[in-house]
């Protein structure tokens, strides 16, 4: 009889010292297999460089779909899909492309182009319906050259397949802690960046519900080296009247041993280089991922086998780590 009670309270024990955090059972959903296998497809030749509007970024957006729904990630509204047209002047007459319907009815009154684009957006509802966080990176990139010599695909792994494959992790992983979120969380894959960041755009100008989004996480390159010499280096840029968000990602890298040395930048508010403009514009917090430049840098050779794994997965998991708090925390 001892012996039985014994065994049941060794168990016992032995859980409760195993139990893990919700935030340790998500981080051990991101690893590098499902970011090798999410940035070999989207950056593969078949995609002939995602170029938004033709046919390799339509199979993009199937894909990020139907991770989404293998995941049982519910779409935000009645479809994944938020479609949208971009307007801009006839091509001789140059000029770039536009949403916003100010310029789209000046465009309209001559000839003009038209695209037809769709963001895809995906959300783990919260215990707050009327508070939201998103978390996104652009699924296009610039598509193919049938008259470069050599390679003419410009397959855009670390731009921004490295960050797609961030989002699809992160929405694994919340969905890994078991735990239904504070507030909404929304996964957003944005099109037309490399067009004007378009899809975020018309987003934050169409959204219904601004004023209730309370921080933004955007990805943008995150997967390669600029100095092969510093191989953990990131630029961590963030919203500067929010220096919490600088504070979790310094303490987190410490308690789960991240491989990261990053560059801090807050910024008072941070609308360069990509869709994290369209938030910041509107004064929402925003963080944002990025690894700097590199010679690949919308080449042809932007290639799969050159991505840092190991950056590319740790980047994933603070970044897991920071939505998490986002999303949990009162106030930041």
């Amino acid at each position: 009889m001892y012996k039985t009670l014994f065994m049941a309270a060794a168990c016992f024990a032995s859980a409760w010292l195993n139990a893990q955090t919700p935030e340790e059972n998500g981080l051990k959903e991101i690893t590098r297999h499902s970011a090798e296998a999410h940035v070999g497809f989207l950056a593969s030749d078949e995609l002939e460089g995602r170029e938004a509007g033709f046919h390799g970024s339509r199979v993009a957006r199937e894909y990020i779909i139907a991770r989404l729904k293998d995941m049982g990630i519910a779409p935000l509204q009645e479809d994944y899909c938020q479609p949208f047209n971009a307007y801009r002047k006839e091509r001789q007459k140059k000029g770039r492309f536009q949403v916003h319907p100010d310029s789209v009815a000046v465009l309209q009154r001559e000839v003009h182009e038209c695209i037809a684009l769709n963001n895809v957006l995906g959300v783990i509802p919260g215990k707050n319906a009327q508070e939201y966080v998103i978390v996104g990176a652009h699924y296009d990139h610039i598509g193919m050259d049938p008259m470069l010599s050599g390679d003419r695909i410009y397959n855009g792994a670390d731009d921004n397949a490295s960050g797609v494959s961030a989002v699809l992790q992160i929405a694994r992983a919340f969905l890994a802690t078991g735990t239904q979120p504070e507030r909404n969380v929304i996964f957003a894959f944005w099109d037309g960046e490399e067009k004007g960041l378009l899809g975020s755009a018309y987003f934050v100008q169409s959204c219904p519900f601004l004023p209730q989004i309370k921080g933004y996480l955007n990805f943008d390159m995150i997967g390669r080296n600029t100095n092969e010499a510093k191989p953990k280096h990131v630029v961590y840029f963030y919203t500067e009247a929010h220096p919490a968000f600088g504070d979790w990602l310094k303490q987190d890298i410490v308690k789960y041993n991240l491989g990261l040395e990053p560059d801090y930048r807050p910024w008072d508010k941070p609308v360069g280089g990509s869709d994290n403009g369209s938030f910041a514009k509107k004064e929402i917090p925003i963080i944002w991922y990025h690894t700097d430049g590199h010679p690949d840098y919308h080449m042809p050779s932007d290639e799969a086998d050159k991505i840092n794994w190991d950056k590319l997965v740790d980047i994933t998991k603070a970044s897991f780590l920071n939505m998490w708090r986002m999303t949990n925390e009162a106030a930041f």
